[in-house]
């Protein structure tokens, strides 16, 4: 049976989503991820309502930023999640994103020297190690997670990094435990990234199958084709002015960017989106996102696990969660 998971934003209420995530639960998917990219919601919160709720499904941040909390405080919370429930916890961190960073006072110069030495930091305190770094971001003096009523053990919280560039997918390889691949990037995008990600991990001796490699996929499914495709048309707009990046690195034309970029502003309005959206044709649509009918949908995710995704996290648009987790559910690609 196919590895699923089911990724959570904030388009749901907290009781609704806890429904979600014990529904998809039920349905035999192996994991949420909860988002804490913008500040709409904190993916803490979320994760601990989803632990104390189910009972078996594994629980990951999609992802928490690397800057924001000092990494002796992400350990803490990561260890307080791993109490509630145990060995279900995946620590997923990123290197967040402008505008957003700059607009909060946050300055991501070297991003890879601050992930290397966050994950370095935050494993060693989840592994119940007493930890001294003067690094260029991470100043820890003799810092430990000092337990006083519990029992002092290593934390089984495995370190996922969300990579999108490639330098940051090799620094991947050889240091975490997996990868969490980013949404709205086609096919050609996950054949360099698994190229990178080999490259990172050779250099720590070991290989590519080493490396899990769960990636979020766009899920806009409906018996209604258009309908999906035009339900998956804003989110790729709003991220085609907001994070070209990404949309760059999965072969967008830079003159859609260009286009869209001249319409949206950011924060952009709904309305912006709205009209930049009628620039966005169905193909650009349907490369980064699995989008149209069940079968279509399930055929594009095929490609991402062709290419190298180990466990598709699927990211719900539309009102009908439980209908998405149905067309999947025990699908064999």
């Amino acid at each position: 049976m196919t590895r699923l998971a089911l990724y959570l934003q904030d388009a749901h209420p907290i009781p609704e989503a806890i429904e979600h995530a014990r529904y998809a639960e039920r349905r035999g998917f192996e994991a949420v991820w909860q988002a804490d990219s913008r500040l709409v919601r904190e993916a803490g919160v979320a994760m601990a309502a989803f632990g104390a709720t189910t009972d078996t499904i594994k629980i990951g941040s999609g992802v928490i930023d690397i800057w924001t909390r000092n990494p002796a405080r992400l350990a803490s919370l990561f260890s307080t999640l791993d109490d509630l429930a145990p060995g279900r916890i995946i620590c997923g961190l990123g290197a967040w994103w402008d505008p957003l960073a700059s607009k909060v006072g946050i300055d991501r110069a070297h991003p890879l020297t601050v992930m290397k030495e966050v994950v370095t930091a935050v494993r060693a305190l989840l592994n119940n190690e007493t930890v001294t770094m003067d690094g260029h971001f991470v100043h820890l003096d003799g810092v430990e997670l000092d337990y006083v009523h519990q029992e002092r053990r290593p934390k089984d919280v495995p370190i996922y990094i969300g990579a999108t560039g490639m330098q940051m997918m090799e620094l991947t390889g050889r240091i975490a435990d997996g990868v969490v691949l980013n949404y709205l990037v086609s096919p050609d995008y996950n054949r360099r990234a698994m190229e990178r990600l080999e490259l990172g991990a050779s250099k720590a001796g070991r290989s590519l199958d080493d490396l899990d490699r769960p990636q979020l996929v766009v899920c806009s499914v409906d018996e209604d084709r258009q309908a999906a495709l035009d339900g998956a048309r804003l989110l790729v707009t709003q991220y085609l002015g907001q994070q070209p990046h990404i949309m760059q690195a999965s072969g967008v034309p830079d003159s859609l960017l260009e286009d869209v970029g001249r319409v949206l502003t950011w924060p952009a309005t709904h309305e912006q989106v709205v009209e930049a959206s009628k620039l966005v044709p169905d193909d650009i649509v349907q490369m980064i996102c699995a989008a149209g009918s069940p079968q279509e949908c399930r055929d594009k995710v095929a490609e991402y696990i062709d290419d190298g995704c180990t466990c598709p996290i699927l990211y719900p648009l539309g009102p009908d969660v439980r209908y998405m987790i149905d067309t999947f559910a025990g699908w064999i690609p």
